[in-house]
């Protein structure tokens, strides 16, 4: 990816995982998304893909070349074979490649891979230093591990979703698959690298059990506190970052836009009250609503652009609700480079690829590289 001039950094002769070899198993997002990370950072990842179709994610609108731009940005600089695992053939030619791997990352239910004879137990023979990631919804054992499940089933469980409740109590349907990623792709990227050092003193690999529902209770730490140090389990609406503050609130402005205030830390309320010229509301904690209630009103006489310039050069830590489109196109991100790597269809036509949490010093210079059609890579493997 190509840098701001004024932010030079030394490019690597290898990126840090160059030479390392990596078998996706996975479909649609978690497993996906994680061994992008892996690819982004130098590592070779063969999609093995079923007959047909492939991953469920080609099929998905709208279309970027022959298959989904969903597809094409998570799966950006991979190769892709297909194999039969139903089939005694298909199996053995996965077997003969894990002898060559490093990493396998597979994302089916608990048990799927040891009935198609490739769980753990029987390659970690054959491969003593292979890292097995599974990622999974509940984990390989427990009594969910079994239940078929997705993101916002994952959130409901795991307490998060109960939080998102609006003033009619009806949980809301968050705008990210916040399980998929935070509960799955990131742990199992950083766990892998984990037992890639290990491997480096031991010798031996291991066996990854990523379930994206357990990870999800880290994100709400402060929850957890809450509730183990004194009994107060969170309801929403009912703490400090979920709208019992009015130092934490989306306001109204009279437009119809939103500014998102967070001025969290007495300096900064401070400051935030002057701007709004309402100095007497500084003590928040008598009644938090009517002051909510109070702010609100302020806010709503004035547009936003004109709450925007009499907060501008101030501490005050407050943020214009921007849309994806004015959000990507802001001169900040644009400054940063997020979006200058390209992602070809194979037919000259190109978007801005996935930005992804790699450190750009990681990764390589190619700026536009394209995604695997189904099977692409067959022939490179037939001996394998």
């Amino acid at each position: 990816m190509s840098r701001p001039e004024n932010r030079p950094l030394s490019q690597p002769l290898t990126r840090p995982l160059s030479g390392v070899r990596v078998l996706d198993f996975s479909t649609l997002l978690p497993g996906p998304m994680c061994t992008l990370l892996l690819a982004e950072a130098g590592a070779e990842v063969i999609k093995i893909e079923r007959p047909g179709q492939g991953d469920e994610m080609r099929t998905y609108a709208p279309s970027f070349g022959s298959d989904s731009v969903n597809f094409g940005l998570l799966n950006r600089a991979k190769k892709s074979i297909v194999l039969d695992l139903k089939q005694a053939s298909g199996r053995d030619q996965a077997i003969a490649l894990v002898r060559d791997a490093d990493i396998l990352v597979e994302q089916f239910r608990a048990g799927v891979m040891q009935r198609l004879g490739l769980g753990y137990e029987t390659l970690s023979v054959i491969h003593p230093g292979l890292i097995y990631c599974s990622i999974s919804g509940f984990g390989q054992d427990g009594p969910l591990a079994q239940v078929a499940a997705h993101d916002l089933n994952y959130l409901a469980e795991a307490g998060m979703l109960s939080l998102t409740a609006g003033h009619d109590g009806a949980p809301g349907l968050p705008p990210a698959l916040i399980a998929d990623l935070a509960g799955g792709a990131y742990p199992a990227m950083m766990n892998i690298l984990l037992a890639l050092r290990q491997r480096d003193s031991t010798g031996r690999g291991c066996h990854l059990d990523i379930a994206m529902a357990d990870h999800l209770f880290p994100l709400m730490y402060w929850g957890l506190g809450n509730g183990f140090s004194s009994g107060s389990w969170p309801t929403p609406g009912s703490d400090l970052v979920t709208g019992a503050s009015p130092r934490y609130q989306v306001y109204q402005t009279l437009d119809g836009q939103h500014l998102a205030c967070a001025p969290l830390e007495e300096k900064f309320w401070i400051q935030f009250l002057d701007c709004i010229g309402a100095p007497e509301l500084r003590d928040d904690t008598t009644d938090p609503a009517a002051t909510v209630k109070a702010i609100a009103a302020i806010i709503a006489t004035r547009a936003q652009d004109d709450w925007l310039a009499q907060f501008h050069g101030r501490d005050v830590c407050v943020a214009p609700v921007r849309s994806l489109e004015e959000a990507v196109k802001h001169p900040h991100f644009q400054h940063r480079g997020l979006f200058s790597a390209k992602l070809d269809d194979g037919s000259g036509r190109q978007i801005p690829a996935l930005p992804v949490p790699i450190d750009r010093q990681f990764r390589g210079d190619a700026l536009t590289q394209g995604y695997p059609s189904l099977g692409e890579d067959q022939k490179l493997f037939e001996s394998s």
